[in-house]
């Protein structure tokens, strides 16, 4: 599963980011990367992870990694967990407000991290087996 292509798409419907209906949501992907970003063009699920481990939203990332229902993130949570200046960052290089950023981001995040786990994929964003090991020390 490509994460990148996954968010891309659920950023592009939710904020209707393709003006000129070429099917290229213009500048998405480098917005999510910059917010998301891992090495290359990935994003850095591993990272996220670990933030909201240590931001006190273990549980809700417990519900996006299974497989039932995925917990709802406020836009304020959205705000702590990567910080205004980035939720700023991120809608102005959509051109768009930092509500519908937070708004969008609130949507998709849960989204791509419940994905990105399906099948173990997550293993691999995390840095394999010593990634989750170090990941699940954070938790505990």
């Amino acid at each position: 599963m490509d994460l990148m292509k996954l968010g891309t798409q659920l950023l592009m419907n939710k904020l209707n980011l393709d003006a000129d209906g070429d099917g290229v949501p213009d500048g998405v992907a480098g917005a999510l990367s910059g917010l998301l970003g891992g090495e290359g063009e990935g994003l850095d699920l591993g990272s996220l992870a670990a933030k909201m481990s240590d931001g006190g939203m273990a549980g809700m990332l417990g519900s996006w990694l299974g497989d039932g229902a995925n917990d709802n993130i406020s836009t304020d949570q959205i705000r702590d967990l990567f910080g205004g200046d980035k939720i700023s960052a991120f809608a102005s290089q959509l051109g768009i407000s930092d509500e519908q950023a937070a708004d969008s981001l609130a949507d998709a995040v849960p989204q791509i991290v419940d994905q990105g786990s399906s099948g173990g994929n997550l293993l691999d964003a995390v840095g394999g087996l010593s990634g989750a090991l170090d990941m699940a020390k954070k938790l505990f």
